[in-house]
């Protein structure tokens, strides 16, 4: 007998669309990275040299040690409240965390005023967190969702997180714009599809044939965030790839074993994102009546809170092969060359409207 072949995501989906019929690709998005059982980061661990991707905090430790300095600095400039959550959405296998932990340390009371919170939807990494985390000497809280931490003043890092967030996709066609949708080709294959339908509330000018990317979710998830802050007192720090303001153009990706491969080929299987509109977030965030600081490169930031100065302390007393490695980590995630991360990232940091300046930004402007 022939043994039976296993349900996919794959299979899920198109059974999906042959009942309703095209969906969006923000649906299918959300369904390919956050399934419940199939989903890419719900069903396995994509970091690292043997995943899909390799984040910032995998990089070098200078990175996630900045970023909890830069959180204590913060902490005093919002008014050194007795308790302040700290919090990662999407916190990978919490290197990032655990290193801005062990830095914060400098500030004994910030560190002793931190309630660490993890935002996290995969078990599977909760796990790994958990044991990044035994020997920083605070205690954390996994939460699914945002809505699940209490309030209260907080200061929210998100790196590499906005960029998995569902999009939606529009086309200039000679009709206007229309919504790109995801079907079911005569080979039984997922392809892109339009909605007959004219979308009449994009209205952007841009030539036939132009798609426009919509971060929607983002930008829903940036308004509570940032909602919180003006209420609750607290800052955010969004670090990932994206643009300063929207182009037209797709963005879309797929990531497996740390090559692009296509986006429908294998949902659940490879890692989907898009570059971020960090104008957009921006935008949203300025809604609420909190205050945008930046955007501003990613090279740029870490150099300004003293990534230079951290890297050679730590080859003070370093073999000539581990000062080359953080010679290594400091061009990569500053610079601005092929494969480096310094101008393709940015940083949008987020505080109330009395915070006019925050530690690696200039003096912050409404958006």
């Amino acid at each position: 007998m022939t043994e039976a072949r296993e349900h996919t995501l794959k299979d899920d989906i198109g059974e999906i669309i042959a009942d309703e019929g095209p969906i969006s690709l923000e649906r299918y998005m959300a369904l390919a990275l956050t399934h419940p059982t199939k989903g890419y980061y719900t069903s396995r661990d994509p970091f690292g040299v043997a995943g899909d991707f390799i984040t910032a905090p995998e990089i070098s430790q200078m990175f996630g040690e900045l970023i909890g300095l830069w959180a204590a600095e913060i902490w005093s400039q919002i008014g050194s409240p007795p308790h302040v959550r700290l919090v990662e959405l999407g916190p990978g296998r919490g290197a990032l965390m655990a290193d801005a932990l062990r830095a914060a340390r400098a500030a004994p009371d910030f560190f002793a005023a931190i309630e660490v919170e993890l935002v996290e939807a995969s078990d599977l990494l909760a796990a790994r967190q958990s044991a990044a985390l035994a020997d920083s000497g605070k205690a954390a809280n996994w939460r699914k969702s945002l809505d699940e931490i209490p309030h209260g003043p907080a200061i929210f890092i998100a790196n590499e997180f906005f960029d998995a967030l569902p999009v939606r996709q529009f086309l200039k066609t000679a009709q206007g714009w229309r919504e790109r949708l995801i079907g079911v080709d005569p080979e039984g294959q997922l392809a892109f599809s339009l909605n007959p339908e004219v979308e009449p509330y994009i209205k952007p000018d841009a030539p036939n044939g132009a798609i426009f990317e919509l971060g929607a979710a983002a930008q829903r998830l940036m308004i509570r965030i940032a909602a919180r802050i003006v209420t609750d007192n607290g800052a955010a720090l969004a670090i990932d790839y994206g643009y300063r303001r929207n182009d037209f153009g797709e963005t879309l990706q797929a990531v497996k074993a740390h090559q692009f491969v296509d986006p429908l080929a294998e949902p659940g299987l490879a890692d989907l994102t898009t570059h971020v509109d960090f104008s957009a977030l921006a935008r949203a965030a300025a809604a609420t009546g909190a205050l945008a600081h930046g955007p501003v490169d990613q090279g740029a930031f870490l150099r300004e809170l003293g990534i230079v100065q951290r890297a050679e302390a730590l080859k003070r007393n370093a073999t000539p092969e581990q000062a080359a490695a953080v010679d290594s980590a400091l061009g990569r995630l500053t610079g601005d060359g092929e494969g480096e991360m310094g101008a393709l990232f940015k940083v949008l940091g987020v505080t109330r409207r009395n915070l006019k300046e925050a530690p690696g930004f200039t003096p912050a402007v409404s958006a």
